[in-house]
This record gives structure tokens, sequence and C-alpha cells, in this order.
């Protein structure tokens, strides 16, 4: 595994930008595809969001100062496009980002990729329910485990807010499959 800083400067030299690339693929394309799946819920868009962040941080590498860590560029980006495929895919069905949301969620249940149980499949359920913002924010930190410190740096905003955000989005869960009568 190559070191982060050693990664970037060769992301941003021309004769090792490919090879580098590569290694960066390798890398991340796990750990981000995760991210933008507990996003879009659909294995298909959650690989197309992936290819078109990796097409973002592959044209946008040189412009990347250093200023963060460059796993939080990438997820911030990466979380970006899981936004704007949603947004778009429910423009272009003529339908809201609500109904973008519960037909991903119905497509779960036959979905040969998803191999949860019905208290899994409620527990999706009840994520899809939340606001765009509660589940980025309650996704990252729930299934990525990442620190509030890092959501701040990612999704450029206040620890106090992610928290407050994380811990109303775990009460509609809850309240969600509390009051879900198909369990």
């Amino acid at each position: 595994m190559v070191e982060e800083q050693e990664l970037v400067t060769a992301l941003q030299t021309e004769g090792a930008k490919e090879a580098a690339f590569r290694e960066l693929v390798a890398q991340y394309k796990e750990r981000l595809y995760w991210q933008i799946r507990n996003m879009v819920l659909d294995h298909d868009d959650a690989d197309d969001v992936l290819q078109n962040t990796f097409i973002k941080i592959f044209r946008n590498i040189n412009s990347f100062k250093g200023e963060s860590k460059l796993h939080t560029w990438m997820y911030r980006i990466a979380a970006n496009e899981s936004i704007t495929f949603l947004n778009k895919k429910a423009k272009r069905n003529n339908v809201s980002i609500d109904n973008v949301k519960s037909n991903a969620v119905r497509k779960l249940e036959t979905d040969v990729y998803f191999e949860g149980d019905q208290l899994q499949l409620q527990f999706q359920k009840a994520i899809a329910t939340l606001p765009e913002r509660q589940r980025l924010i309650f996704t990252m930190k729930y299934f990525e485990d990442h620190t509030f410190e890092e959501l701040s740096e990612i999704l450029e905003t206040s620890v106090g807010g992610l928290k407050s955000s994380y811990h109303i989005a775990v009460k509609k869960i809850t309240e969600f499959i509390k009051t879900d009568e198909t369990l």
C-alpha cells in the first residue's frame, strides 16, 4: 500500500499518473463503492456512480491542494456524485426523490447482491426515509465508522451539527422500525 502523499505526488506527475491511478482505484474502490451503495442502494447504480467518481477524481487530481486528506476529498466527491445521481434520476423519471428512494428499497428485495434478511431490509427502508443529508451522515457514520471529525472534513460542516443530525437519524430509524408492521 502506497503512502497517501507519495500517491498524490505520483497522481500529479504526468509520467506516473496512470500507474498511480490504478493503485488509487485498487486501494479505494471497495470503500467508495460501499459509501455510494449505501446512498443509492442499487448495485448497478452504485457501479455507475463509482465510475463517475473515479473519472472526476482523475480529471481533477491536479486541483487537489492537500488541504485535507486524499481520502477525505474522494469521499466528498463520492457523496456529491451520489446525491447528484439521485436527483438526476428523480428528475429524469419525473418523480420525487422519495419515490426514487422507495423504488430502490423495493428493488433490494430481488437484488441478487443484497444478502440481508427481513430485518436488514426493514433497516434499509428506515434509512431510505431519512432526508438526504441525514441519510448520508448516518450511512457514513454507521456503516463506514467514520469519526465525527472525519465527517466534518468530508462534509464541510461542524462536528456538533453532525452529531445532532446523526442522533436524530437514529431516533427516526428506531421509530420507523418500532412502528413498521411488516416485521
